[in-house]
């Protein structure tokens, strides 16, 4: 559910820049990753965080990729067309590869919708959220309700674990309603993921074999897309909290058709057992799949506050206590889903920059410097 607000963005149309093909090296013992060298560059101006940069893929709407413990694989969604899917199901890639004349194998079941997949620690496995067991079909996506923009909530989301060759090896979720957007903590012990069980989009965490299962926050709103901080003592998530009457009673309505608008997001933060919540962000807008920095003293999130008709979307980094404000990327259509490989060299994120113009939105890596 972190993926869909690509949609939305995909359907404006604008230009970016052009660059050549990049050029790809065999992964190196040190886990080197290849990445554009050339003058023609990916790297708008201003985007001094980013060393140099790879494109990944090259077509639909490709999203959420996740690092290996071992940062040698990535795992992430597409609706490539070309890669014979309906709707969003989940690949896998070496660190090096590029997808612009080939397909990465798909480790899903290639049944119903799939979102949020991530590694376990042996870098054998990964979990991963599925619609399948609801039916083979990819289920229907509303995009807008009385003139706003809405995302489905679907209860037919479990959780699923499954090896490399994309058997399913055991179900950790079996609640009724929605239990999706899992990620797994640095130390290897707990998975977070948000659920309706209580009845509303609450924030629970778990050990990796499923066991062990608290509810960890509270509060009236749709709480999700959390991260651990690299020593997994915190969480950070995005949420949308209604305050007023009317507020309120709008998101009841649309929770109850298991639907939510994700259009005014903050993000929070807190123990990993929910204590010292906060909220850390306030800047207006949707404010949204955030990452703690390797340092594990700022968060990178992805934000149209600047926007005044609801893009761009881009990068922005901010400390722990909400100062020193910073914008990383500087595109003119969306930037988003940040992800640091675990030695905190590479960047992976989503972005409309060198589609041609068009709705695609790919992935790509960028070497990191602070």
């Amino acid at each position: 559910m972190k993926y869909t607000f690509i949609v939305l963005i995909s359907l404006i149309v604008f230009g970016c820049k052009d660059t050549k093909e990049v050029s790809e090296t065999s992964v190196a013992e040190e886990n080197t990753i290849t990445v554009e060298t050339s003058n023609d560059s990916l790297i708008y101006p201003g985007e001094k965080h980013f060393k140099s940069i790879r494109q990944v893929t090259f077509g639909g709407d490709n999203a959420e990729a996740y690092w290996s413990f071992d940062d040698k694989q990535l795992v992430f969604q597409s609706n490539n067309k070309a890669w014979n899917v309906g709707c969003d199901q989940m690949f896998l890639m070496n660190v090096n590869e590029t997808f612009k004349d080939k397909m990465p194998p798909m480790i899903s079941t290639g049944k119903g919708r799939t979102t949020c997949a991530y590694f376990l620690p042996d870098n054998k496995h990964i979990i991963y959220a599925s619609t399948h067991l609801g039916g083979d079909d990819c289920p229907e996506t509303p995009l807008r309700k009385n003139g706003k923009y809405i995302w489905p909530i679907y209860d037919t989301y479990d959780i699923f674990v499954a090896d490399l060759e994309g058997n399913i090896v055991k179900q950790l979720t079996n609640e009724i309603g929605y239990d999706a957007e899992p990620t797994v903590s640095p130390k290897g012990d707990k998975i977070v993921f948000t659920s309706t069980r209580s009845g509303d989009l609450e924030l629970y965490t778990m050990n990796i074999d499923g066991t062990d299962v608290k509810q960890i926050t509270n509060e009236l709103g749709y709480d999700g897309g959390a991260f651990f901080s690299p020593d997994g003592t915190k969480l950070i998530f995005r949420s949308s909290r209604p305050k007023t009457e009317q507020e309120i009673k709008e998101y009841k309505e649309l929770l109850a058709e298991g639907l939510v608008e994700p259009t005014d997001m903050e993000l929070y933060i807190c123990n990993a057992d929910g204590s010292d919540l906060r909220q850390l962000t306030d800047l207006g807008n949707a404010n949204w799949s955030p990452f703690f920095h390797p340092s594990g003293e700022k968060i990178l999130f992805s934000s149209n506050f600047e926007a005044e008709r609801g893009f761009p979307f881009n990068l922005y980094m901010i400390d722990l206590d909400g100062k020193n404000l910073e914008r990383v990327t500087h595109g003119e259509t969306f930037d988003a889903f940040p992800v640091f490989s675990n030695n905190g060299k590479y960047l992976a994120f989503s972005s409309n920059r060198n589609n041609g113009g068009g709705r695609d939105t790919n992935l790509f890596i960028a070497e990191w410097q602070d």
